[in-house]
């Protein structure tokens, strides 16, 4: 039987490549596969690295505030411990220098005492050592008065020296270094040097600085611009009294040659000046007064001297 010849098998060539089913959604894919953008995710890894844990910054904030204030009631808590435990050792010391305090003064106040008694020992043994040696009581009396030994009060003059009232200290050119006066409105002690031994010269019987009784033993020296007397500092105003014949003393030392160096202080440097008369003034006695007796020289002390 003859039968149709056989043909060989057509195969279908294809016109182009086959395409996925999803081919048309390729970038809805893309979008569900990297949700989030690249640089999102960097910074994601990165905080993770870092140990951020991905806390919110409120919440950071708050935990900070939290720490803080924990560490201060910590510090506080701390030095409120401290401080209880060293206030009794505080007050401890202070009760201590307290008793201290007064142990010194009340023995100071004892060394006071035993001055003044021994003070006063001292002036009686003078008196007595001065009646002794001037026979009589009246040349005794006499002899105190003059040496400052007693107090004594009777008529005289009241003389205040005073700053002028725009004094300074001055620096260089001082007028006093030339001349023997001062442009500096001050008083120095060569100025009450030159009042007390005017107020001698004219007849004063008794001399006193701001209450401070001058002998024949007293020195007035300067320590900066203090002035001082026996070693004792002395303040402005300096009020000089002197006992004796009140008119003829005032006359006579305001007509001397140290009255009208005085003037001159006054009228060239301003420097204050008041003299009254005074019918009873009170001049107390010297602190202290060494009582020397001269005693005659003989031929052998001065064959052997």
């Amino acid at each position: 039987m003859c039968g149709m010849p056989q043909q060989p098998p057509v195969r279908s060539i294809p016109t182009s490549r086959s395409r996925r089913p999803d081919a048309s959604m390729s970038l809805l894919t893309n979008v569900m596969d990297h949700s989030l953008d690249e640089g999102y995710a960097e910074a994601a890894a990165r905080k993770k690295a870092a140990g951020d844990g991905g806390v919110p910054k409120p919440l950071r904030a708050k935990l900070g505030l939290a720490a803080g204030l924990v560490l201060a009631a910590l510090v506080v808590t701390v030095g409120a411990a401290q401080a209880r435990i060293a206030a009794p050792a505080i007050a401890k010391e202070r009760e201590e220098l307290i008793d201290r305090i007064d142990s010194e003064t009340e023995a100071a106040d004892k060394l006071e005492d035993s001055v003044d008694r021994l003070r006063d020992d001292v002036s009686a043994r003078q008196r007595a050592a001065l009646k002794a040696a001037g026979g009589d009581s009246g040349q005794a009396d006499l002899v105190g008065i003059l040496s400052g030994a007693t107090e004594v009060h009777g008529p005289g003059v009241k003389l205040v020296v005073d700053d002028a009232k725009e004094a300074s200290t001055g620096a260089g050119g001082d007028a006093r270094e030339t001349s023997g006066f001062s442009d500096t409105g001050r008083v120095r002690d060569r100025d009450m040097q030159r009042v007390v031994n005017g107020l001698w010269q004219s007849g004063a019987e008794a001399v006193s600085i701001n209450g401070q009784r001058l002998t024949a033993l007293s020195a007035i020296r300067a320590a900066g611009d203090a002035i001082l007397v026996d070693n004792k500092p002395l303040v402005p105003p300096y009020t000089v009294l002197a006992v004796g014949d009140g008119k003829r003393l005032s006359s006579k030392f305001q007509d001397s040659a140290d009255g009208l160096y005085l003037a001159a202080l006054q009228e060239n440097f301003d420097i204050r000046t008041r003299i009254s008369v005074e019918s009873d003034l009170r001049l107390p006695a010297a602190p202290s007064v060494i009582v020397r007796t001269a005693q005659p020289s003989t031929e052998t002390e001065k064959g052997t001297s």
